[in-house]
């Protein structure tokens, strides 16, 4: 089947099905509303494609103490053990998420992580965990 395009709001919500059925087999699924145009894709693909693409976590042992930290992004964690460390990672992340949606989408240092957002969203606690500890799920 080739990709769907609507070029109207109201021609993809009468084709609302299509679109998800689109979406779950992988293939291009558009809508456009004005100069915009949406993509409707399956989240676990997304996630899938997102978690390869996303900068990786580093782990350091220091002083007894455990670090996790993602270079470029202002979310690091710290714990006793790694397990704590990792549990804090994803508390911050989680944290980091709201924050970006809430009020830094459009601050210019961290507008392009756009995608460690939707990542960390469509993600579960057991799927950042493999995420940071470098088993890719």
């Amino acid at each position: 089947m080739p990709a769907l395009h609507y070029d109207k709001v109201s021609e993809a919500r009468d084709n609302f099905k299509a679109l998800l059925d689109a979406a779950e087999h992988g293939r291009p699924a558009t809508i456009r509303r004005d100069n915009q145009t949406a993509a409707v894709v399956d989240a676990s693909r997304l996630r899938y494609f997102l978690a390869r693409l996303a900068p990786h976590a580093e782990v350091v042992s220091e002083a007894g103490s455990w670090w996790a930290f993602i270079p470029g992004v202002p979310v690091s964690a710290d714990g006793a053990t790694l397990n704590d460390a990792i549990d804090e990672m994803i508390d911050s992340l989680r944290e980091y998420a709201e924050d970006w949606q809430d009020h830094l989408v459009g601050v210019p240092n961290h507008e392009n992580n756009w995608g460690l957002v939707q990542l960390v969203s469509l993600s579960t606690d057991a799927q950042l965990r493999e995420w940071l500890t470098g088993a890719r799920s």
